[in-house]
């Protein structure tokens, strides 16, 4: 059954971990995300205190009694922006592991017969998987850059943008590993989640939410890779094989 909304094809991708046949697939992306959140969200929480500090250093004396308001929001930024990081260091290390799950939950939900997938598989696409992450990468850092920056010098309203643009880059990360597995071109994949910015914005959003909650951020990636792949196959698949 189809979801309705992308925060739906977030969700069935719990379903999709646990499927019969595709476990082992989901493996090696949880442990590198397992061990990659796990280490660095503990650093992370360890060193709160400090980047609290540091950003109530930059707020003016004369707005010193807006600490306590602007507590929260400060928490919500660090969590927001070092989120995103440790899922973009995660997804380029399990790189040719998240496409090749992201083709076992296409060969599955599509009843497609598939006996590619060996280790040979994996590395031979190693130079192919990780060119198209650093295709991802020049897209974000410029874009990264100038809305850390209004984050910074806009309290608040720089944060829901700051959120808005992570949020964005979850879908296109995740969204993506379809397409590259259809050797779609990455320009083509972003003009195609733009025609559907509502649908990619709630399955973003909904992705960027659960990665900031610890514990349920470890096993983030390989849910997003199985819903998005599902988002694929019901939305985006027919219309890519008709170009």
């Amino acid at each position: 059954m189809q979801a309705q909304t992308g925060a739906g094809y977030f969700l069935k991708g719990f379903d999709l971990i646990n499927t019969k046949g595709l476990r082992r697939f989901v493996l090696v992306p949880l442990l590198i995300n397992l061990i990659i959140f796990g280490v660095c969200f503990y650093y992370l929480f360890s060193q709160l205190e400090v980047y609290i500090a540091t950003i109530m250093a930059w707020l003016p004396e004369v707005l010193s009694w807006l600490e306590f308001a602007i507590w929260p929001f400060a928490i919500v930024t660090i969590l927001i922006g070092f989120s995103f990081i440790f899922s973009a260091a995660a997804n380029w290390i399990a790189a040719p592991f998240n496409g090749l799950l992201s083709e076992k939950v296409e060969a599955m939900l599509t009843g497609r017969t598939d006996d590619n997938g060996s280790f040979s598989d994996v590395v031979k696409d190693i130079p192919r998987t990780l060119s198209r992450e650093w295709c991802k990468f020049r897209y974000y850092l410029p874009r990264a850059i100038g809305f850390f920056i209004i984050m910074w010098f806009v309290p608040i309203i720089g944060q829901l943008i700051w959120f808005l643009f992570v949020s964005w880059m979850m879908a296109v990360q995740y969204l993506d590993y379809p397409f590259d597995n259809h050797k779609i071109n990455f320009d083509v994949m972003r003009d195609e989640l733009n025609q559907r910015k509502g649908q990619s914005y709630s399955f973003g959003i909904t992705t960027a939410l659960f990665a900031m909650i610890p514990f349920i951020n470890m096993i983030v990636m390989p849910v997003a890779i199985c819903g998005a792949t599902a988002l694929w196959v019901d939305h985006h698949k027919a219309k890519m094989k008709a170009l």
